[in-house]
């Protein structure tokens, strides 16, 4: 890790339409500071549905349970879609049949870590299941969407290598008080939570970056 960069961890969750979204606008956030602040990113684990069978679940069964009925949903829904056009995102929750459990996605989101290319594969866990409502609670689906990212997973899918690091990673975030995603940590001292303007992490971004500045320098 470069001693110049600023790290940047996130703790986001690949079925939180929100999460995506904040991964779009830091992204913008950061091509408009191009030229001043360089940054690591690092995706951190959380389940919004721990509890969820290993199976996953009927996305409309989960949707009346989580919001009372669809038409409570559909409400919300509307501000997702307005968000993610803006975004270019092109949400579509009408292909979705089935929210997963995460825990694997996860799991595969640490191992690409380990391989350096944890933003490709997060990018297509995004894309797969909110644009083409792949099941990414499958292991089968989860290689396919690996392998667009230009990592090869079977062999980590098909056993328990990184269960006890997400666990671990899992926890470090409730420990710090992270109740939701997406929830940004800029340097360890500056905290983002929620998928904010771009303009507000342009903000926080030179904050961090002023700091990290002025602590190499000594000041």
């Amino acid at each position: 890790m470069s001693d110049h960069a600023l790290t940047i961890e996130v703790y986001s969750d690949v079925v939180c339409p929100w999460c995506y979204v904040g991964k779009r606008r830091l992204e913008r956030a950061l091509s408009e500071l191009q030229e001043t602040v360089k940054a690591e990113i690092t995706w951190r684990p959380f389940q919004l549905n721990p509890t969820m069978p290993k199976e996953g679940m009927d996305w409309t069964t989960y949707l009346e349970a989580k919001f009372g009925s669809l038409e409570a949903f559909q409400q919300l829904e509307g501000h997702v879609l307005a968000a993610g056009t803006a975004e270019r995102i092109p949400f579509a929750f009408e292909k979705i049949a089935r929210t997963p459990n995460t825990f694997l996605a996860h799991r595969l989101i640490w191992f690409a870590s380990q391989q350096g290319c944890q933003d490709a594969v997060v990018d297509s866990l995004f894309k797969g299941y909110f644009e083409e409502g792949a099941d990414i609670g499958s292991p089968f689906t989860l290689v396919q969407l690996a392998d667009r990212a230009g990592l090869k997973a079977e062999h980590i899918l098909g056993s328990d290598e990184g269960a006890a690091e997400v666990k671990v990673e899992e926890s470090a975030g409730l420990k710090l008080g992270i109740r939701g995603v997406p929830y940004f940590i800029l340097n360890g001292m500056y905290a983002i939570s929620g998928a904010q303007t771009p303009d507000r992490f342009v903000s926080v971004l030179r904050k961090a970056e002023a700091d990290h500045a002025g602590r190499k320098a000594g000041v």
